[in-house]
């Protein structure tokens, strides 16, 4: 079919709804993890709404239930995190120096992980699938920069990305029931245990 000059503005409006659609959904996803660090997974939809500058019915359009927010906010930031990971390798001039930054982002992202099976409740389908995409992204990302550190001689060889990101996990435990507990004062000891201990008399 030709196109012709009556076509083109509906064209053009339709990607431009579209676009619209898409930046609302970002920004929802956005405001949907800043509200769930500081106030929960539990937290009042229309907090979210007005942190968005969005409407309940824009919310609702895009989630429209709890579970799909926490989903959708859950699979945003896995996403953002694995990103995040060849970037900070590829600006860094140390790989540990980029294994640090990375740890630092996933440790902000496990904040908003706790509560992630209360608020799913029974979609147990749902929440497994979470948490096999979380290892399907997550674990290269995390053997990429352990493998760059290895091979600059800044960590032991042996570390597993698993393991790691395991124990970081079981550290991040209590955060968001205990303002007083910064795991982040355990994690830093953590990452300095990977580099190889130095000869005696060196």
């Amino acid at each position: 079919m030709v196109s012709t000059p009556e076509s083109q503005p509906e064209k053009t409006s339709a990607r431009g709804k579209r676009a619209d659609a898409v930046r609302n959904q970002q920004v929802l996803l956005d405001a949907a993890g800043e509200v769930f660090v500081t106030s929960g997974i539990d937290a009042p939809i229309r907090e979210i709404a007005a942190k968005a500058g969005v409407g309940l019915g824009t919310l609702y359009r895009h989630f429209p239930t709890r579970a799909d927010l926490v989903t959708a906010v859950y699979r945003h930031q896995i996403e953002a995190c694995a990103e995040a990971g060849p970037k900070l390798l590829a600006e860094a001039d140390l790989p540990f120096d980029a294994l640090r930054q990375w740890i630092d982002l996933f440790v902000d992202f496990l904040v908003t992980k706790h509560g992630l099976a209360d608020a799913l409740q029974s979609e147990s389908e749902r929440f497994a699938a979470l948490h096999t995409h979380f290892l399907d992204r997550l674990l290269p990302v995390c053997a990429q920069l352990l493998d760059a550190a290895a091979a600059a001689g800044e960590i032991s060889s042996d570390v597993r990305p698993y393991e790691l990101l395991r124990g970081i996990g079981n550290l991040c435990i209590g955060r968001d029931s205990d303002p007083r507990y910064d795991p982040r004062r355990l994690i830093e000891p953590l990452l300095q245990g990977l580099r190889p201990h130095a000869a005696p008399g060196a």
